[in-house]
């Protein structure tokens, strides 16, 4: 188990490399830079002026050495090296913050909506997808199997914004705006989590479903299995304790691989509900071609999804002692 880990942990070094040419070269492809969003807010500007704003935001050099810069492998101006390997991410482009402080402020917000939205998708996604096994072809997996489809179908932004909208129209009503501390108010914070992580949830939740139900017809046609029901043992005892277990290491596997869908979901899902997230701070960083935050939030998102992958892998063992790590 050590020597894995340790494997896989220095996997991480070439893959984190990778991942930043890749974030910090293709968000240049994008159309427009923020040079443009800039001089765009002034009347009347000239070449001169125009090259002081590029050299003033570092935009003057060869984009090799903004890479080296941001790395912090070349030294700035100023001859000192500052950049990822010395733990900084960098200052915005637009509003000159600190694009780590930015993330600290931002990503429990982010990280609440994931977590309850991942409560809710397996709170929907594992009872639903066993009692379907358990009830096959009857017509309470017709049902069951309708409802994965369903979630699977319906896109998030546009259920999003029905509830936004048709509420308002009825009843009057719309959900909070401005961020409700879950320090401050703990129930009023809830209540505004509660609808987009049910959104985001139910997304997340219709393959889950599918493939718990599949695994489980799989496990429960076993041999050992067959013993069990034999021997006289309940279906509550079969079911939780023979078979879940086994049945339950694609599903683990899967839910590992739909963290960046859910972390897609959530860009769209802050973005209609106003919560001041990663998702809605990326949106607002691409508008103005903040470079520099678009490819920290990025970075961010790939370690923590490379984490949330080796979390994965170490659940196998748990779920199948037989599983060695070689």
């Amino acid at each position: 188990m050590r020597a894995y880990m340790i494997r896989r942990l220095l996997l991480v070094i070439p893959t984190l490399f990778l991942l930043s040419l890749v974030v910090f070269f293709m968000i240049r492809l994008i159309p427009g830079s923020i040079v443009d969003m800039i001089v765009s807010e002034v009347a009347v500007i000239t070449p001169s002026q125009r090259q002081d704003v590029e050299h003033h935001l570092g935009l003057d050099v060869p984009v090799f050495t903004q890479y080296g810069r941001w790395v912090g492998v070349i030294p700035q101006d100023d001859g000192s090296f500052s950049g990822i390997f010395q733990g900084n991410l960098g200052a915005s482009l637009w509003t000159g913050m600190s694009v780590s402080e930015e993330i600290a402020a931002r990503w429990p917000v982010s990280l609440e909506l994931g977590l309850m939205a991942l409560i809710v998708a397996q709170l929907i996604a594992l009872p639903v997808g066993i009692y379907s096994a358990l009830r096959q072809d009857t017509w309470g997996d017709y049902i069951a199997r309708s409802f994965a489809i369903m979630c699977i179908s319906i896109p998030g932004f546009w259920l999003g914004t029905l509830i936004i909208v048709f509420p308002s129209i009825w009843w009057g009503y719309m959900p909070p705006i401005v961020l409700i501390p879950f320090t401050e108010d703990p129930i009023g914070n809830l209540k505004m989590f509660i609808v987009p992580s049910l959104i985001v949830g139910m997304q997340m939740s219709g393959l889950t479903m599918r493939m718990t139900r599949t695994m489980m017809l799989e496990v429960l046609r076993q041999d050992y299995i067959r013993t069990a029901w034999a021997k006289g043992l309940r279906e509550r005892v079969i079911t939780l304790r023979h078979a879940l277990k086994n049945a339950l290491i694609p599903v683990i596997t899967l839910i590992g691989l739909s963290v960046p869908v859910m972390i897609g979901g959530t860009v769209i899902v802050e973005q209609i509900f106003c919560l001041p997230g990663l998702g809605r701070l990326i949106v607002e960083a691409c508008t103005v071609r903040d470079y520099t935050m678009i490819s920290g939030i990025l970075l961010f998102f790939g370690i923590t999804i490379m984490l949330i992958n080796l979390m994965v892998d170490l659940t196998y063992g748990y779920l199948n002692p037989r599983i060695r790590y070689g």
